[in-house]
C-alpha cells in the first residue's frame, strides 16, 4: 500500500495482504544514535528529563526498581535501538555484560562532546567510567577486532584498563573462521543466509564440534600450535578454496602469543565473578546482541544467528542461575526491519517500505546493508514476549511514523484457506505462504520528537501505543521518539 493513498480513520479497520522477502540492493548512512557521557552523570542528566521534579522523579523510580539482575533484549530481527537504553540504564547498574554474538553486533554510541564510537564486542556501558564491562562465556571473540575497540576508546580518552573483562571460557574467533564465512555463503548460491560474514557462525561451530580454542587456552602456548593446525587443516579439508600452508600456521601462532600477553590483564574467570558480584548485591544489567526472531531455535531457522539472543542466552551465556534473573526488557521498533534474508511476513515492499527505510535510516551499523522494512508484527512480538517473558517494552522509532495518515499493525495470521494461525510458525513453507491480517489505525502528521511527557502525544499516537499493549498483554514503559538519549519518553 502507498502511504500517499492512505486517509485518516479514527476507528480500526483490516486489511490482508500477502508476505513476500527480497534484498534492497543500495547502502545509505546509518542513522545516528545515542549521545552519552563518559561520568556517571547526576539524576536530572542522566535521564534527561525536564526540570519539574514529578517527571525527574518518575524515570528515576522506573529505573531504581528495576531487579538487580536486568537485562535488555531485542524482540525482532536486530536493529531495534537496544544500545540507547543499555547506555541509559547502565549509569543506574554497576556491571554491563554480554552473554552471546561477537561483532556481529553493532551499537553506535556518543559521549557528550559528541564524539562517534562504534562498538561490536566491548559492552555499551564503557562510556560510564563506573561500570565494568563483561564479556561472557557465551560470546566469541575476535582479538584484533577487540584490541581496535579498545584503542579507539583509549584514544579518545576512555580508560578501559580494569574496567573489561574478558571470560576464559570464551571462544576465540580467528581470521580464517571470517574466510570460511564468506566461502560458506558463496557455496550456498541463491540459498545464503545473509551473514555479517564476520565468522560469528564458524567459529560457534568449531565450539559445538568441540576443535574450538578458548581464551584460556592462550595461557598455554606450547599446545597452542596443535590445536590450531587442527582447525585449519579441518577448514581446508571442507572447503576447496581454503588453503594454508605451514608458514600460516607459524604466523598466526606468533601473532596470537602477542595477543595473549596483551589480553592476560582482561581475562577473568566470568563465572566468578559475576555470581560473587550477585551475592555481594552489585547491580547488574545484560546487554542482548541481535534479536529473539534470530534465536537458533526460535528464530527463523535457517535464517538465523548462531547463539542464543533469547533469555534463555543469559544463563548459559554468563553461567548465572535461572533465579538470579529478574527484570527484562523487550526492545521493539514500531515497525519491522530485517537485514539479510529469511522471512518477513509484514515486509513493505512498495513506497511505504522505501520511506520508513528513508525516515528511519535502515541501515546496518556492522555492515551499512539496507534493512528490508515493514510494518509492525504482532505476532512475532507476541511470540516473542512469551518466550521470554518480558516485565516491559521499549517501544522505539515512534517518531518515524509521524509523517503517515495511516499505520498498519500486523494482528494476525491466516492460512489460505482463511484457518488462523495462533502462534509464529517454525515451518518456513508454511510461514512464506501465510496471509497476514492487518489492523489500520489512523496517523498523527506531526512531529513528536520534542515530546517528553506521554500525556503530551498525540491521541493518535497514544492509540498507538496503548493498542500495541492491549494485543500483547505486556506495558509499554519506554517510549523512543529519536536517536538522542534525552529523546525518551517514560510511560
Amino acid at each position: 500500500m502507498s502511504l500517499s493513498s492512505l486517509s485518516l480513520n479514527s476507528k480500526p479497520r483490516f486489511a490482508v495482504g500477502a508476505p513476500c522477502h527480497r534484498l534492497y540492493p543500495q547502502p545509505h548512512h546509518p542513522r545516528s544514535f545515542l549521545p552519552c557521557s563518559p561520568k556517571r552523570p547526576t539524576v536530572s542528566a542522566s535521564l534527561s528529563v525536564t526540570a519539574d521534579s514529578t517527571t525527574t522523579e518518575q524515570p528515576l523510580q522506573r529505573i531504581e526498581s528495576l531487579s538487580q539482575v536486568s537485562g535488555v533484549l531485542g524482540c525482532q530481527w536486530g536493529d531495534e535501538g537496544k544500545g540507547k537504553l543499555v547506555d541509559i540504564l547502565a549509569q543506574h547498574f554497576d556491571i554491563v555484560a554480554r552473554c552471546q554474538g561477537g561483532a556481529n553486533a553493532g551499537h553506535t554510541i556518543y559521549n557528550s562532546e559528541g564524539k562517534k564510537f562504534a562498538l561490536h564486542l566491548v559492552p555499551s556501558g564503557i562510556l560510564n567510567e563506573d561500570t565494568t564491562c563483561v564479556i561472557g562465556n557465551g560470546v566469541v571473540v575476535h582479538l584484533p577486532g577487540l584490541f581496535k575497540e579498545i584503542d579507539g576508546l583509549e584514544s579518545n580518552g576512555v580508560s578501559c584498563k580494569g574496567r573489561i573483562l574478558v571470560s576464559d571460557r570464551a571462544h576465540l574467533l580467528f581470521d580464517f573462521h571470517q574466510e570460511v564465512d564468506g566461502l560458506r555463503e558463496s557455496e550456498l548460491a541463491k540459498s545464503f543466509i545473509g551473514t555479517t560474514k564476520r565468522g560469528i557462525g564458524p567459529c560457534y561451530s568449531s565450539k559445538v564440534i568441540r576443535n574450538g580454542i578458548r581464551v584460556g587456552d592462550l595461557r598455554h602456548m606450547d599446545t597452542l600450535p596443535q590445536k590450531l593446525e587442527v582447525l585449519l587443516a579441518d577448514a581446508a579439508a571442507r572447503f576447496k578454496g581454503f588453503k594454508y600452508t605451514p608458514e600460516m600456521l607459524r604466523e598466526e601462532v606468533e601473532a596470537y602469543k602477542r595477543y595473549a600477553e596483551r589480553l592476560e590483564p582482561y581475562i577473568t574467570d566470568t563465572v566468578h565473578f559475576m555470581n560473587d558480584a550477585i551475592s555481594h548485591k552489585r547491580k547488574v544489567l545484560v546487554e542482548g546482541g541481535q534479536a529473539t526472531m534470530l534465536d537458533i531455535d526460535f528464530g527463523t531457522y535457517p535464517f538465523v544467528t548462531s547463539s542464543s539472543p533469547s533469555a534463555g542466552g543469559i544463563c548459559t551465556g554468563l553461567g548465572i542461575a535461572p533465579r538470579a534473573v529478574g527484570d527484562l526488557i523487550g526492545v521493539v521498533k514500531a515497525y519491522t526491519t530485517r537485514v539479510g534474508s529469511g522471512p518477513f511476513p509484514t515486509e513493505n515492499l512498495g513506497p511505504g517500505g522505501d520511506l520508513l527505510r528513508l525516515a528511519g535510516q535502515e541501515f546496518g551499523t556492522t555492515t551499512g546493508r539496507p534493512r528490508r522494512c515493514g510494518w509492525l508484527d504482532l505476532v512475532a512480538l507476541r511470540f516473542s514476549c512469551q518466550i521470554n517473558g518480558f516485565a516491559s517494552l521499549n517501544l522505539t522509532k515512534l517518531d518515524v511514523l509521524s509523517d503517515l495518515e495511516e499505520i498498519q499493525l500486523g494482528v494476525a495470521y491466516k492460512k489460505s484457506d482463511g484457518t488462523r494461525v495462533d502462534s509464529f510458525p517454525g515451518d518456513l513453507r508454511l510461514l512464506e505462504e501465510l496471509q497476514v491480517e492487518y489492523e489500520v489505525l489512523p496517523g498523527w502528521k506531526s512531529d513528536i520528537s520534542s515530546i517528553r511527557n506521554y500525556a503530551d502525544l498525540p491521541k493518535a499516537a497514544q492509540q498507538y501505543v496503548e493498542r500495541i499493549e492491549e494485543l500483547v498483554g505486556v506495558p509499554i514503559h519506554y517510549i523512543g521518539i529519536g536517536p538522542g538519549r534525552d529523546a525518551l519518553i517514560y510511560k
